[in-house]
Parts: structure tokens; sequence; C-alpha cells
């Protein structure tokens, strides 16, 4: 038997090898084509993922582009004023210039008095914001300059969603860089009091994590609109951001670039700067109205109303950019900061605005009529010519003096967390206020004045004594007499 055995337990050994060798094989064999279907498939993903990533480059360089070239053309036809007065020089500089702004990698031309130099010895004070795509640092410039800088906030929204899409961290940044870009040339173009201004810019290498340009903007520095301090604070100060933004408006809608939307219009757009509302992102802005076919394509569309436009003969929605400007203006500002509290009587003129922007029944021409007739009446005061001389019989004035000492108390829309300090339009207005509050006893008038000129007078139940100064008058309430002494 072992004989007969061995032969056949060796076959049986040599056949179990062959088998295992074979499944060896073919196994390695399957992984190699799997490994090399998964690297064409790696390779195809990839190749598609650029493509793409290359599409949105070019469609964001044909957004600014037109903004390039004409701020090509301006730096060029000045600078060719200046060296020549021969129009066809001017005109065969521009045209070459332009076409040379039109092929270039979208860099920004140099507007503005601060560039890249002057950033070397900044000092970083505050984070002031940051969004989906951008970020704005408080920074002291050398000589103490207190400016905003925006740049790419490359933890944003925006980069991370552009990240997992392409992997491509460079063209990532170039990518989102182009709404910075977009921003700082129209900036260079809108210029209105109620527009950020662009103090300049800098572009240089080395940002965005994976090398390319890094862009800067150089804004003058402002706070972000609080709305519920502003829905706070005097009637007065509400009512001028709501004037600021009505001028604002009818200055887009006759701009330099034609009428100009506010696609993104939400109040974190906007800043204050030293109590004036100033629009701060325009990455959003377009300049072109909808196109249509008949007035059934120019419905303007809110959350709770629409609005029907008409189409205009040359195919465009007419008055849409005006209209969703002004319609979100009544929405997200007028409806909260302008009817509480205004004066009695300018309530019904402010109740015509109300209803004016609430209905879209007229445009911003008539609007800001409206709102400069309140302003001129509100500055006049003909609503207070009629106050009875009497009222300031009660009191006795002392010029020359103020206060010290005081015992305060708060009231409504004052212009102090700490007092009663309110604008009057006159000292018989505030002997009229002074006059209602049973706790009243003294007020007192300084050359310090609000926005529209009127004085601020400061309200007291009473006070210690009283201290001489040129600028101030103390006018007491008789029958209130504090017993003070100079």
């Amino acid at each position: 038997m072992s004989k007969i055995g061995n032969p056949l337990c060796a076959a049986v050994l040599l056949a179990f090898v062959v088998m295992s060798l074979t499944l060896l094989v073919n196994n390695w064999h399957s992984k190699d084509r799997d490994a090399k279907f998964t690297k064409e498939n790696l390779d195809a993903d990839l190749a598609v993922q650029r493509s793409l990533l290359v599409y949105e480059l070019n469609e964001r360089r044909k957004e600014i582009l037109p903004f390039l070239i004409l701020s090509e053309n301006e730096r060029v036809w000045e600078e060719s004023e200046h060296i020549s007065g021969d129009p066809s020089t001017k005109s065969k500089r521009m045209n070459g210039n332009s076409e040379n702004a039109a092929v270039s990698e979208g860099s920004i031309p140099y507007s503005g008095e601060i560039g890249c130099n002057e950033l070397v010895e900044m000092r970083a004070v505050d984070v002031l914001g940051s969004g989906y795509t951008k970020l704005v640092v408080k920074v002291l410039l050398s000589e103490g300059q207190p400016v905003a800088l925006k740049f790419v906030n490359d933890q944003g929204a925006d980069m991370g969603r552009c990240l997992e899409e392409f992997k491509d961290p460079e063209g990532c940044h170039e990518l989102v860089s182009y709404k910075l870009k977009k921003e700082i040339l129209l900036l260079q173009k809108l210029k209105h009091r109620n527009i950020i201004k662009l103090q300049g810019h800098c572009e240089e290498e080395g940002g965005g994590g994976g090398g390319g340009r890094r862009i800067t903007a150089i804004l003058e520095q402002g706070s972000p609109l609080q709305m519920i301090q502003l829905l706070q604070s005097p009637w007065e100060e509400r009512f001028r951001v709501c004037l600021g933004l009505a001028r604002l408006l009818h200055y887009l809608s006759v701009s330099p670039l034609g009428s100009v939307v506010l696609l993104d219009f939400q109040p974190r757009q906007f800043v204050l700067v030293s109590g004036e509302l100033k629009l701060t992102d325009l990455d959003d802005a377009s300049v072109k109205e909808p196109e249509c076919r008949s007035d059934q394509d120019c419905v303007l569309q809110f959350p709770l109303r629409s609005f029907n436009l008409s189409c205009s003969p040359q195919g465009l929605c007419e008055g849409h950019n005006e209209r969703r400007n002004l319609y979100n203006a009544y929405r997200y500002f007028f409806t909260y900061l302008l009817p509480h509290q205004a004066p009695s009587a300018l309530t019904h003129l402010v109740e015509r605005i109300m209803n004016s922007t609430g209905e879209l029944q007229a445009g911003i021409n008539k609007t800001l009529e409206a709102f400069e007739e309140v302003l001129q009446l509100y500055q006049s005061g003909p609503h207070l010519v009629n106050l009875p001389p009497a009222l300031l019989r009660d009191y006795s004035v002392m010029r020359g003096v103020r206060t010290s000492g005081d015992v305060g108390y708060r009231c409504w829309g004052s212009y102090s967390h700490q007092g009663c300090l309110l604008s009057v339009q006159s000292p018989r207005e505030a002997a009229l206020l002074c006059s209602s509050q049973s706790h009243c006893t003294s007020f007192s008038l300084s050359q310090q004045k609000t926005w529209t000129g009127r004085p601020l007078a400061s309200f007291r139940t009473g006070f210690s004594h009283l201290v001489p100064d040129e600028t101030s008058e103390v006018y007491l309430r008789k029958s209130k007499a504090s017993g003070a002494t100079v």
C-alpha cells in the first residue's frame, strides 16, 4: 500500500499546489485589473473636477471682465490725457490696453492711497466680521490710522465647499477671490457718501495656502450694523439711517454702471461710520435688468408679496433693479426704524412713505423727495412755531454756566444711557418737554448739536451747584427750584 499510496499522495499534492498557484495568479491579475481600473477612474474624476473648476474660473472672469476693461480704459485715458492732447493717441492707447486687460489674469488696476507697502508694519486690533467668503479685520497702520482689511476667508463656507468638490487649494482660493475682486472694482466705480470708501488694495503672491495671489481690500473703518441697538436709538438717528439708504438707492438707480441691484440685501451688508449708513458688501451686486419676452416674465417675487412689472421693447423688465432695492429697504429697514416715535407733526408724512414703499406705488425719485421733505420740516420746526412764548416764563435762565453734581433720570430716545439727553429745535421745545414731566426741574443747552444741526438739551431732577461755562446756559424751573448755588 505504501508503494502505491506515495505516488497517489504526490499527485494529489501537486494538483493542490497547481490549483493554489492558479488561484493566486488569477487573484493577482484581478487585483491588478482593479487597481488599473480604480486609477483610471480616479484620473477621470480628477479630469472632470479640473475641467469643472476651470469652467467656474472662466465664468467668474467673464463676470468681472467688463469692469476690468472699464477700469483700464479710464486709467489709460487719464495717462494719455496727461501725456498728450492728441485724441487719436488717446484712442489707440486706450484700445490697445483694453485688449491686454481682457486677456490678463484679472489683476485689478491700482487706485487709492494705500497699497501693500503701507501694510508691512500694520497691527491687527480686532476681527470686525466673517462670512461665507470674506474676513474683515480692523488694523492700525504704522502711523496709527485705523482701516478695515477685507480678504478671503480660507476657513469660510465658500472655500470649504470648493475644496470638498475640487480638492484644489490654489484653484479654490482663486475662485473665491473673484468675489473680492468684483467688490474692489465696483468700489472703484461707485462713489457715494453712503458707500464705504475704498482706501486702496493690495495684490501679492502667497495667498490661499497653496500659492496663488492674495488680494486685500483696504477700506475706511465702520462698525457692524446692530439692529437691536439701532431700534433703541433716538428717532432722529433711525431716520438718518433710512434717509441715507434712500439716497443710496437713488444713486444706484442712476449709477455710472447703470441701474445696480443688491441681490443679497440684508442689514449685515451695511456698516455705520460716525452714524452714517454705508454699504460695504457689493460682491452680490448686479448691473443687469432681467431679460423678458412678455410682462408675465416680470413678476417681482418676495416671500409674502409679488409685484407685476412691464417688459420693455428692449426685452428687459423695466425698473426691476430699482423696485427690488426699494421694497427690500422697506421690509428690512423702514418698517422697523421709521414709524416708531416719529414726531407727531410729521407722522402723516412718515405714513405716506411707508404706504408708498410698502406697495411700491412710487419709484425711488418720489421716495427720496418725501424723505428730504421730512428732513427739511424736522430741521426748521414749523410745527413748533405756535408754541406759546409763556413756556419760557416759567424758567429762570442763567447763561455762561453749567450744572455739576447732576441728579439725572433716564428717558426714552435719549442720546445718553446715563441720563436724559434729547434733540430739540429751540429752548421753547425743551421747556415744553420739561414741563410735561413732573420730575424735571431744569434743563441746559450747550453748543453740542446733532447731525441735523438741532441742539441737545440735558434734562435733570436736580444738581448740586453751577460752574462757569461760556458755551452753556441753564434753565431752572421756577416752581421746582432746587436751591442750587453758584
